[in-house]
């Protein structure tokens, strides 16, 4: 199973940026820990960050070739980005929204999101915990269809 993982703005300064939100771990120590996580899975865990907005939508046209499934943190642009989540309607493969922090905590304009209504659900406010409970998500699908 093939699962790419896409950051958007700024979650290349995790572990350093606005550490009571975001956490003290960083992108790379997050994505090591994770595929040693699922090394024995049989998943094949590509990651890819981007601060800008066209590249996330080139990124997604692209996954949509060879990716079985999508881990989106879109970051502000989620709440920003029609195209993003045009994009994410327009793919055939399931996408789930992550978010790190509890956005319905935060500032009213975070309590929106463009991304949600075409992602196959939404995690969000367990910090890097959501990205592994996204990979538990189409770790169980796969069990399911299987059966």
């Amino acid at each position: 199973m093939k699962i790419l993982i896409i950051n958007g703005p700024n979650l290349n300064l995790l572990g350093t940026r606005e550490k009571d939100i975001y956490g003290v771990i960083t992108w790379d120590e997050c994505i090591s820990q994770l595929r040693n996580q699922y090394a024995k899975s049989g998943i094949q865990l590509t990651d890819w960050q981007s601060n800008i907005e066209g590249e996330i939508i080139d990124k997604l046209h692209e996954a949509d070739h060879w990716a079985d499934g999508i881990i989106l943190n879109a970051g502000g642009y989620t709440h920003t980005s029609v195209s993003i989540g045009d994009a994410v309607k327009a793919i055939s493969t399931p996408v789930v929204e992550v978010h790190i922090s509890n956005i319905t905590s935060r500032e009213s304009f975070r309590h929106s999101s463009f991304i949600s209504p075409h992602a196959v659900g939404v995690i969000f406010g367990f910090g890097v915990l959501g990205y592994s409970l996204g990979i538990e998500y189409f770790l169980m699908k796969k069990v399911r269809m299987n059966v």
